[in-house]
């Protein structure tokens, strides 16, 4: 199994960590590799919700990333699985309260199968180079 983490600490409450990351708009804020990203259906941050999802691929190509949220704990905990594209990790922003602000734990899990097996080192930086990201999202909700 691939697997990638990554934490850091944001200088706000859980719950506005939270409301930012579970309303999946806000993504090309802080991800770098979201090149358009709509919700395709249900509500923002509610079980169910898919979003559609165009992400950077190799070279650049662009590639689909849908994803559905599959558990919504407001203020403690997001998760989500990826349900098109070429690799579908499941993912989780895991939120705790620290002096001073909220601890973020981004994980990805993915069990690569067939052809992407072999392609296990490549997804597995790919996806710490995701999980890293975390820096911008820190950037991002203590400027606003």
């Amino acid at each position: 199994m691939a697997h990638a983490e990554h934490q850091t600490t944001i200088s706000r409450s859980p719950e506005d960590v939270y409301a930012f990351l579970a309303d999946g708009l806000n993504n090309p804020a802080w991800r770098s590799g979201v090149q358009a990203i709509s919700l395709k259906s249900g509500e923002p941050g509610v079980v169910g919700a898919v979003y559609s999802q165009t992400l950077s691929g190799p070279g650049g190509r662009p590639i689909d990333g849908d994803y559905e949220i599959t558990t919504a704990q407001p203020g403690r905990l997001l998760a989500f699985q990826v349900v098109a594209g070429p690799a579908r990790p499941a993912g989780e922003y895991q939120l705790s309260q620290e002096p001073g602000g909220t601890r973020v734990r981004f994980t990805l899990d993915l069990k690569p199968r067939g052809l992407m097996k072999v392609l296990g080192p490549m997804i597995e930086r790919t996806m710490q180079k995701e999980v890293s990201q975390l820096a911008g999202l820190k950037t991002v909700l203590e400027a606003g």
